[in-house]
């Protein structure tokens, strides 16, 4: 198998400055040149990343996945395969996306109209988990290190280190930093041990 774009120089139009980028690419996937990619991430076949698109450093976008310009991706990211970010969505810091993730950013969509649409910008926060398959509606934010059921649909914001599942995602539980679901006491397989502060939980 070849990969290219591993490292490679790139002279700007009308411009002496030399662009280093220093990051991984399949021979199949297209990287837009005003697209911005940081370093060590993997870009793999049939990913689709548009000008206009940033991508931080030490991401996995695996294959398929398409992302649109106006769309942010934070560093340590995962996206699995044929997730589409768009426009307005952002995802924090070590989120990880599983496959087939559907984001939305119009409510009110139409193919042919006269009127002006309006963009919903949709936030994911660090450390967040969002299963496969799972639908995230527009204008909403998933919080830190919250756990999104694989097949949900989330229509509502979904605070920090909760579980949600089902159509419509419900609360589900709490989640560790690793991912695992608190018991009654609040405290992980792991070890780790919380505490609610009114509604927000908190490491005890």
């Amino acid at each position: 198998m070849r990969y290219s774009g591993v490292r490679r120089e790139k002279r700007r139009a009308g411009s002496d400055c030399v662009v280093i980028m220093n990051y991984f690419k399949h021979e199949k996937a297209l990287v837009h040149p005003n697209s911005v990619i940081g370093e060590k991430t993997r870009v793999w076949a049939f990913a689709n990343v548009l000008d206009g698109a940033t991508v931080g450093s030490h991401c996995n976008i695996c294959d398929g996945c398409f992302i649109e310009k106006g769309a942010i991706v934070g560093n340590h990211v995962t996206l699995k395969n044929h997730v589409c970010v768009w426009d307005g969505v952002t995802l924090q810091d070590d989120v990880f996306v599983g496959a087939s993730v559907i984001f939305i950013n119009d409510r009110y969509p139409r193919s042919n109209r006269s009127d002006a649409w309006t963009l919903e910008k949709t936030t994911v926060e660090k450390g967040a988990t969002i299963g496969a398959g799972a639908t995230i509606l527009c204008g909403l934010t998933i919080g830190q290190y919250a756990v999104v059921g694989a097949g949900s649909v989330v229509t509502k914001n979904v605070a920090s280190f909760t579980i949600v599942c089902g159509n419509p995602a419900r609360f589900q539980g709490y989640a560790c930093y690793c991912g695992r679901k608190l018991n009654h006491e609040l405290k992980c397989s792991c070890g780790a041990s919380f505490r609610l502060d009114g509604q927000q939980l908190k490491p005890a």
